[in-house]
């Protein structure tokens, strides 16, 4: 019997990354996690539900102790296989303007990963981050990581972080994350391949997912007018559009007593302003004009409804929140459902998440995509098993 690879996952959140490596047949021995509530998110449905070998540490990783962490799990340096992980992105964030965020102590935490790498020495490791990761305000953090990583005896595949977009592995959503995969210099071997060939494209056989796969099939009068909506703000012709309709697949029914069919509560007014929403409009076409938006052309996806002929846009921590996004649900007068967004992520409706809606939201946003972590790990565990 081949024993099975092993991980150790570190902010590991809601556990994204460890489900994908869960379903691909590795171990996870232990996961570190300070948000109480996506610790407890990932105990009751990794470890309690799905019967996870992993001890979860709801732990500030700055003052986590690693050798009480290779006693406690019986590991020996360079025994463990991968070490996967997201430092948490917000300093690296495409949101921040001019040089804000480069001297954010988060971004340091990229620095303390490499300190578990250093310890536990795996054979290799996996960082997910925002493609602001590579901008050049952050330089400092990422060359100290790299250099780290060389003069430890690490081979980071490609050089360079490389930037992925989620869409190309299945995920019904236009997610791009910067990945950092290096290989152990004794493990390094010609012909490696990475990072995995995309399994969806643009066009042809195996296209994109579209958004329409999480949501409940609507009736005829709306698929009518989504058609016409196609022609008039995307130029679509009418058979075109026919066809476009016609190709969408659609998700199954929420659950009523799924907790995580939940939306945000909106007041009369701004229930009104969705309502005059029409399908496929942002906040131009509402009717209502802010203040703050009259001589502001930017962020024109807030209070957008979702196109499900397309991939979503990113899912973030205010998913469940139209004023943070094109979060507004694609023909109901209220914003995505928190198992809307779950989906989008491809997570399983038998995923439950702990805590309140916006601890809620805060877990899926920063999750990684179950597909994507899947198509990446299973790579991985490709290399390592080779002879």
């Amino acid at each position: 019997m081949t024993q099975k690879l092993t991980a150790i996952d570190l902010f590991s959140g809601a556990g994204g990354f460890s489900l994908a490596a869960h379903n691909v047949g590795i171990d996870v021995l232990a996961a570190i996690e300070f948000d109480q509530s996506a610790a407890e998110t990932y105990r009751k449905n990794l470890v309690e539900r799905l019967g996870a070998p992993t001890k979860v540490f709801a732990q500030d990783i700055t003052k986590f102790d690693i050798d009480l962490l290779i006693r406690d799990q019986g590991i020996q340096k360079g025994q463990l296989d991968i070490l996967l992980g997201g430092p948490p992105c917000q300093g690296f964030s495409s949101h921040r303007f001019k040089d804000s965020g480069k001297d954010d102590p988060r971004n340091a935490l990229l620095i303390r990963y490499f300190d578990f790498v250093e310890f536990l020495k795996p054979k290799a490791f996996l960082v997910e981050n925002v493609p602001g990761l590579l901008w050049p305000r952050h330089e400092k953090y990422l060359n100290n990581f790299l250099t780290l990583a060389k003069d430890h005896g690490y081979q980071v595949i490609t050089g360079t972080p490389l930037v992925l977009n989620a869409r190309d592995y299945g995920v019904p959503q236009n997610r791009r994350r910067a990945f950092i995969f290096a290989l152990r210099n004794d493990v390094v071997r010609d012909g490696i391949e990475w990072p995995p060939k995309p399994t969806h494209y643009k066009s042809g056989e195996r296209q994109w997912s579209t958004a329409s796969s999480v949501f409940e099939k609507p009736e005829p009068s709306i698929l009518d007018e989504f058609k016409r909506r196609l022609e008039d703000k995307f130029g679509y012709t009418e058979e075109e559009s026919a066809t476009k309709i016609a190709s969408l697949q659609w998700g199954k029914n929420l659950e009523l007593k799924d907790p995580c069919n939940l939306n945000m509560e909106h007041s009369v007014e701004l229930t009104q302003v969705f309502e005059n929403t029409p399908l496929l409009g942002g906040r131009d076409e509402s009717g209502r004009e802010l203040n703050c938006h009259k001589d502001y052309k930017g962020h024109k996806d807030v209070y957008g409804r979702i196109f499900p002929h397309q991939p979503s846009n990113t899912i973030t921590t205010g998913c469940n929140n139209p004023s943070k996004g094109r979060f507004v649900h694609p023909w109901l007068p209220h914003g995505i459902t928190l198992r809307h967004a779950a989906r989008l992520q491809t997570f399983p409706d038998d995923y439950m998440f702990t805590g309140g809606s916006m601890a809620m939201a805060k877990q899926i946003g920063n999750a990684v995509p179950i597909k994507l972590g899947e198509a990446l790990i299973s790579e991985i565990s490709k290399l390592l098993s080779a002879p």
